[in-house]
């Protein structure tokens, strides 16, 4: 096992703009980290130069306490698993699983056992003397994941190993892939993604990139935390933008208020005043702000003619507006609703529940649920 501090870490090629940005972190033994971010953010070149394929421009790489800046791949003790499968055609699958082994100069009998151990913990004993030709997409990654797991290194690296299998496959991999982990406990585990859903339900920690608009923050780290605390606590826009499916409604609003424990701003082109915990930040009467919202924390969808104990709880807040559009997926629906900016906001519920195109409705709220953000896209600082 091998804990991973990355100090100043930079990227560029050439004259061009750095694809990485001061990365500071650190990833402890055993921890199962992933890098997540756009396309384009740097997060498989940062994966590269942990594992010693890609040369820092600036910055500190060390492994296990040890500084491998111009340590060889084979020599820092870690593992890869890239996104295509780079299995041999002509090879079996027990001579995939051990080739590298083979070129370290392991005896025989020790690599067979490494091997057949890995193969019955992927559940691949029965398929050793298969070729990859005659193996589903899983199994082929299966094999691949084998590859590094009889190198038994302190340190697993996945690069996106899922996209190239379809939704089912996805799934059930990913399922595999954290059980893994659990079972080879003494490893730490850094993983790449685009996909949240492989972040949310893998990650011990996240590590989220940021990527395009904001070109002097490009290739930087936005937020750093476990997965819950990027989910309810994100620091920026970006991250509460970023992360959930689907993406948080964003409404403008101005500051009508504001003392240490409430913010009540007034939501662009209409009157509806929203109060929201303030947590002691100091905000301006008059302060433009975006108010966030999530779809599934929209608690209730009512009729906008309902009244009193069957219509919206009093002590939640509420906004009147027009479904535009029902997305029924089954177990839930996605109402959108037109907003008075031009926009629409996005609400998450019951699938049998009875919505229709057109009619007037009362979305029912906490004010606990909703995140502030100010210009610079900063967020107003969450407790709960």
């Amino acid at each position: 096992m091998a804990a991973i501090t990355l100090k100043g870490v930079t990227k560029a090629y050439g004259d061009h703009a750095p694809v990485l940005r001061g990365i500071d972190l650190d990833i402890g033994k055993n921890e199962f980290c992933v890098f997540l971010g756009p396309s384009g953010c740097g997060k498989s070149t940062l994966l590269r130069i942990i594992a010693g394929l890609e040369d820092a421009t600036s910055g500190d790489v060390q492994i296990g306490g040890r500084l491998v800046n111009e340590v060889p791949p084979a020599k820092r003790g870690v593992a890869m698993v890239f996104q295509s499968y780079a299995l041999f055609p002509h090879m079996t699958v027990e001579q995939n699983m051990g080739f590298g082994l083979k070129l370290s100069g392991l005896p025989t009998h020790e690599i067979a056992q490494r091997v057949q151990t890995a193969a019955k913990t992927l559940q691949l004993d029965a398929l050793l003397k298969r070729k990859p030709s005659a193996l589903s997409g899983g199994q082929r990654q299966r094999v691949a994941i084998g590859r590094a797991i009889v190198r038994e290194p302190g340190v697993f690296l996945f690069d996106e190993p899922l996209s190239n299998l379809d939704a089912m496959l996805r799934s059930q991999t990913r399922i595999e892939i954290a059980r893994l982990h659990r079972q080879f406990a003494q490893a730490s585990t850094v993983y790449v993604t685009h996909d949240q859903v492989e972040a949310m339900t893998l990650g011990d920690k996240i590590v989220l990139l940021r990527a395009g608009a904001e070109a002097e923050r490009h290739g930087s780290i936005a937020q750093i935390g476990s997965p819950l605390d990027l989910y309810h606590r994100p620091n920026s826009r970006f991250v509460a933008e970023f992360i959930g499916s689907p993406k948080m409604n964003f409404i403008g609003a101005m500051v009508q208020s504001s003392n240490d424990e409430e913010v009540v701003v007034k939501l662009d082109r209409s009157d509806d005043l929203v109060r929201v915990d303030a947590n002691g930040a100091s905000l301006d009467v008059g302060q433009t702000v975006q108010l966030g919202i999530r779809p599934e924390h929209f608690d209730r969808v009512t009729d906008a003619g309902t009244h009193g104990a069957d219509g919206v709880n009093p002590g939640m807040q509420t906004l009147c507006r027009k479904i535009a559009l029902v997305e029924r997926l089954g177990e839930h629906s996605y109402l959108h609703l037109d907003d008075l900016t031009g926009t629409t906001i996005v609400a998450k519920q019951l699938g049998d529940a009875a919505y229709r195109p057109g009619a007037h409705v009362k979305v029912q709220f906490n004010s606990s649920a909703c995140h502030l953000f100010v210009a610079d896209g900063s967020a107003v600082p969450k407790l709960h």
